[in-house]
């Protein structure tokens, strides 16, 4: 068993300057590069915390080599909560590859691939504080599912919802592990299966579903598979809370992608984004929009280079920046091959704003996951090799963007109380959903709660402090 060092933790503060073209120069600061002994090659995208520090996994290493959950502050002060144990039959479970979640009750909801009693995944909740409970554990022959990847979401009904990548019903492309599921499960554990891939003939639905679920302000959600469909390279669809799926899009056809690589996230415009990990004119993957009706198009065509691409390829996804544009990472391309930083305009006008490992030892890491950004206005994120321990980082990356205050959820009807996430709120003097005042009650200096005000319409939040006015990075969408 590896020795635990939690007072190891090599803080880097590494200023990396990357000269981005039409734009002002972008500053990557690496936080932390793990040493195994706090983790090691982290995958899944951080998440936010109410309290202002950010939450994370790693797929391996910790006290038992079966990975890790950390938090870390904006400064680069990480500590491990949990070190998953190494072994197959993990009762908690093992090796986790997807993000985690805040669920409304302030506990972490996430998932583990292995582990359980038949080593197929667990999922589990977390309190801040580190304690880790089990909610339920994927079983062989079940029709529940196996091994899930993507990161959960909490529905507007309080529970949460996922995808397992393979089990449930045997089906002709995957007779043997099956091609995943959907499924939901209470903040208390209570299991229930909502979909089977690969029901329909010649697996027209999908199958082996890889990214989590984005719902909708309507209710429904919206998601990916990775195979199946009419060419084999996977579906984007539709799903009711109750089970009833509906195909948009098909992969594979006249070179529209193949694999959606991370969850699809609503645009400003209404429209649903995302990017392919391969596929497109040059097979290095894709940016697409996709109308809720189902219109596919494609934005952005990764390029094929013998040596280096310098917009990258292979890219991760997206998140819109509080400036209406978007950013994503590449796994490889750029200056080294080792990864990319792009922003990209609504009309698809790409500029790769940072190349990783374009020093040597790749002390700012390489291959990056898909950063969030932060409620101060910088991005974070994760890289799964390169560092001082060739482990992977956490890193910062600044592209000049204002602070703002983000609505979780970012919908609901009049009377429903709603987090809002910012940075110096205490104070706060007002807020306001598109101009109609709300009652609000601050809980800490990054964390605020409002009610939604009768009369209230779709628009931008904003909170005015001692300091300034922040505004929402999104519409808040009022439903009936």
């Amino acid at each position: 068993m590896m020795k635990h060092r939690l007072g190891k933790i090599s803080v880097l503060f590494i200023v990396c300057i990357a000269a981005a073209i039409g734009a002002s120069a972008q500053t990557l600061t690496t936080l932390v590069s793990f040493d195994t002994s706090n983790g090691a090659s982290p995958i899944g995208p951080l998440v936010q915390s109410t309290n202002g520090n950010f939450y994370g996994t790693t797929s391996s290493g910790g006290l038992n080599g079966g990975g890790t959950i950390f938090k870390i502050t904006s400064a680069g002060q990480l500590r491990t909560l949990h070190s998953f144990c190494g072994q197959t039959t993990c009762p908690q479970g093992a090796f986790p590859s997807a993000g985690l979640v805040q669920g409304a009750d302030g506990n972490f909801y996430g998932t583990t691939y292995f582990g359980g009693a038949d080593n197929l995944g667990t999922i589990f909740k977390m309190s801040p504080s580190g304690t880790l409970q089990r909610l339920y554990q994927f079983l062989s022959f079940s029709l529940d599912g196996a091994n899930p990847v993507g990161s959960l979401v909490q529905g507007a009904d309080g529970n949460f919802y996922g995808t397992a990548t393979a089990g449930g019903e045997n089906g002709e492309s995957c007779p043997d592990a099956g091609c995943g599921t959907l499924f939901k499960i209470s903040p208390g554990g209570k299991f229930t299966l909502i979909y089977t891939f690969c029901r329909l003939t010649n697996c027209v639905d999908g199958g082996l579903p890889q990214t989590g679920l984005l719902q909708a302000p309507n209710g429904d959600f919206y998601g990916s598979t990775n195979l199946g469909g009419l060419y084999g390279s996977g579906t984007i669809f539709v799903i009711t809370p109750v089970g009833k799926l509906t195909t948009l899009h098909q992969f594979g056809e006249f070179g529209f992608g193949s694999s959606a690589t991370s969850s699809l996230i609503l645009g400003t415009d209404g429209n649903l984004y995302g990017t392919t990990y391969t596929g497109g004119t040059h097979n290095k993957g894709q940016v697409f929009q996709l109308t809720p009706n189902g219109h596919f198009q494609t934005l952005y065509n990764f390029k094929y280079c013998p040596q280096s691409c310098t917009d990258g390829s292979l890219p991760n996804g997206l998140v819109q920046g509080n400036d209406g544009n978007f950013y994503g990472t590449t796994q490889q391309g750029g200056a080294a091959n080792e990864g990319t930083i792009f922003m990209m305009t609504l009309a698809g006008q790409l500029t790769t704003l940072y190349s990783f490992c374009v020093q040597t030892n790749c002390p700012d890491g390489s291959w990056p996951a898909l950063p969030i950004q932060s409620t101060n206005g910088n991005f974070y994120g994760v890289t799964s090799g390169g560092g001082a321990n060739k482990d992977g980082t956490v890193f910062s990356f600044s592209a000049d963007l204002a602070p703002f205050v983000e609505a979780s959820p970012n919908y609901g009807q009049a009377g429903r109380t709603v987090k809002i996430l910012g940075n110096s709120l205490t104070g706060t003097i007002s807020v306001t959903f598109n101009g109609t005042s709300a009652a609000f009650t601050v809980l800490s200096d990054t964390h605020l709660e409002a009610t939604v005000p009768a009369g209230a319409t779709t628009g931008t939040i904003q909170v005015t402090t001692p300091s300034g006015t922040l505004a929402s990075d999104v519409g808040f969408q009022v439903t009936q």
